[in-house]
């Protein structure tokens, strides 16, 4: 690949695509695959946000969907004696073996309905939010807190369109099911248990999301400062910056998602060993009920498979969410009438 290097026309400070300023450094090298990135405009269109942000989405949930599927089973807080599961890899291959090659992916559909665009609005959100709290705490460079905020606020938007979507597919992925189909699921929950129930779980989930994401975001900007420091197209240092920081998150917050699998499934033999008479609602109720079945480890069931998921899922959901972004871009200019 041809190398350009610093000196007469060349730009010794790179912009960004989101808007914010670096200072590349005098007597640097870049390939020009970064210098092209870096050359395009600051500012990015909000339809080009959402539509990275939408494949990035249906990508990232679509290729990790059945280590998901292992993930909600391995959560079970009194899972039936034919579906205790000692490693991701050895529950994959029961399910496909004693239910069918199919069944990890039951409940995909809907998961990929709601991906579109819950991660159209999350990316969206992130970007404009991030650009604009980037100015207000930090003029020049890049402010965590301001990173960390606007993922934060992401969520929200994000989980207001996933919420009813998860519970659909919990329920789905669950041993057992007694639903055959999403539409099925949709109809039965909204007819026995009404419409709130599609967000039971969401207080529970912002909860869990906001300080995910918050961790998430800060340690992917600052894994991105170390390892990619002009910021250029760079795939390599997307993959690594989002599959740790995914990793990361993902481990710290596993207690909050063993609380929300419990309120989206409702589990009927864990709510009468608790004696929980009727539905389970509110995170306190849940943190209470996980602690009095399964004492401290319980706020850990599925930690391992937790990991696996959330490592390459955010690894594959920045890598293609940059990847389109630089690509419609590029692709918008270079259509672009010259006046």
């Amino acid at each position: 690949m041809e190398l350009r290097c610093g000196g007469v026309g060349s730009q010794a400070g790179g912009r960004r695509m989101d808007g914010d300023s670096r200072d590349g450094g005098g007597g640097g090298c870049k390939d020009a695959g970064s210098e092209d990135y870096e050359n395009l405009p600051t500012s990015v269109s909000l339809s080009i946000h959402m539509t990275a942000g939408a494949m990035a989405g249906i990508l990232e949930h679509s290729v990790m969907y059945p280590v998901d599927s292992v993930k909600t089973r391995m959560q079970s807080l009194n899972p039936d004696p034919k579906a205790h599961y000692t490693s991701v890899y050895g529950a994959l291959k029961k399910i496909i073996r004693t239910e069918g090659f199919w069944r990890p992916l039951r409940g995909l559909n809907v998961m990929m309905m709601g991906a579109g665009p819950a991660h159209a609005l999350y990316f969206a959100c992130y970007e404009n939010m991030k650009r604009t709290l980037n100015a207000v705490f930090h003029h020049q460079g890049n402010s965590h807190l301001a990173n960390g905020i606007a993922g934060s606020m992401a969520t929200l938007l994000h989980d207001a369109v996933m919420n009813p979507a998860e519970v659909v597919k919990q329920r789905l992925q669950m041993y057992d099911s007694p639903h055959r189909s999403a539409l099925s699921c949709i109809r039965t929950v909204w007819g026995t248990e009404g419409l709130g129930a599609f967000y039971r779980s969401y207080t529970t989930q912002l909860t869990m999301n906001v300080p995910f994401q918050s961790i998430h975001f800060i340690t992917y900007e600052l894994l991105q400062e170390q390892i990619n420091p002009y910021r250029g197209y760079n795939p390599q240092s997307h993959i690594i910056s989002g599959g740790l920081a995914g990793a990361l998150a993902a481990a710290a917050t596993t207690p909050l998602d063993v609380c929300k699998t419990l309120l989206n499934t409702q589990e009927n033999v864990a709510l009468h060993l608790a004696n929980v008479s009727g539905r389970l609602s509110g995170m306190a109720n849940a943190f209470r009920t996980v602690y009095q079945l399964n004492g401290l480890p319980g706020y850990f069931k599925g930690v391992q498979a937790r990991v696996i998921y959330q490592m390459p899922s955010t690894a594959i959901s920045w890598s293609v969410y940059e990847f389109f972004k630089y690509f419609l871009t590029k692709h918008k200019l270079e259509n672009r009438t010259p006046y």
